[in-house]
């Protein structure tokens, strides 16, 4: 007689931990959109000069020093993100260094909505609706990409990659599929335990 298998309610706590994921939105971020030449010197030198870091020039990567990330979106265009108190100070301040430089500064604001996704199963959950491949061997941490989840179009960064509590990502997408991507990334956290932050 075939064994019988103890049916449990698809979220039980004593499977949660570890598989679980953790879905929450990045309240209280600002977002700046950035754009120049990084050949040119000035350009570089200025932005340096007020956000303390180096803007990324390389593909799909970012970089981060306190609390300002900037990250690559192509050859010649960054998104900032920062405290969202801070943007008018970045953004009056890099007009202020890069006063006579081809470039181009504005506020994101909340044209896009940022989401984290965090925990042992965030990778199998974006492996869902997305073609990029993220396995810690191609996205590491620091990474960011523009592609598609659930043919929403997004950027995906990959914050960091515990080895105990798993990827941590933040997903932007703009603000006109934010309850769309949501709702999807719910459904397909379903089966791993998703946790909603409430924060």
């Amino acid at each position: 007689m075939p064994e019988l298998v103890r049916r449990q309610p698809a979220l039980a706590p004593d499977q949660l931990a570890p598989r679980g994921i953790r879905l929450g939105e990045r309240s209280g971020l600002g977002k700046i959109g950035l754009r120049g030449d990084p050949g040119e010197r000035a350009f570089m030198t200025g932005v340096g000069r007020v956000l303390d870091l180096l803007l990324p020039t390389e593909p799909n990567t970012s970089a981060t020093k306190g609390r300002v990330t900037a990250l690559w979106l192509g050859p010649d265009e960054w998104l900032l993100t920062c405290p969202v108190d801070d943007t008018a100070f970045f953004i009056n301040s890099l007009r202020e260094a890069l006063n006579g430089t081809h470039c181009a500064i504005t506020e994101a604001g909340d044209g896009r909505v940022a989401f984290s996704l965090q925990g042992p199963s965030a990778r199998d959950v974006l492996a869902k609706g997305c073609p990029l491949d993220l396995h810690p061997r191609s996205f590491t941490p620091g990474s960011c990409a523009q592609s598609l989840l659930a043919k929403a179009p997004v950027l995906i960064h990959l914050v960091e990659d515990d080895p105990a509590a798993g990827p941590s990502f933040e997903v932007y997408v703009a603000r006109s599929f934010a309850q769309y991507l949501w709702a999807w990334l719910e459904d397909a956290g379903r089966e791993y335990g998703v946790q909603v932050d409430a924060s």
